[in-house]
C-alpha cells in the first residue's frame, strides 16, 4: 500500500475518527451515542495507516513529494 495522505490530512482523520468513536461510545455529554459514530473507524484507520483507499481510486495524493 502506498502512502497517499499527507500529514495535515493524517491528523485530521484521526482527530476527526476519535470524535466519532467517542460519540459511538456516549463521551459526549447532552448527546445520545450513536451507531453512526462507529463510522470513525474508518478515517482513523486511513489516518493511522498513511493510506486511503478512495484516494488510490480517484487519484488523489495528499503527500508532500521529495
Amino acid at each position: 500500500m502506498t502512502t497517499n495522505v499527507g500529514a495535515i490530512d493524517r491528523v485530521l482523520r484521526v482527530i476527526v475518527g476519535l470524535g466519532l468513536l467517542a460519540w459511538a461510545l456516549g463521551y459526549f455529554p447532552g448527546a445520545a451515542p450513536s451507531p453512526w459514530g462507529w463510522l470513525g473507524a474508518i478515517p482513523l484507520l486511513t489516518g493511522l495507516a498513511g493510506s486511503c483507499p478512495v484516494y488510490a481510486i480517484l487519484g488523489f495524493n495528499t503527500c508532500r513529494r521529495a
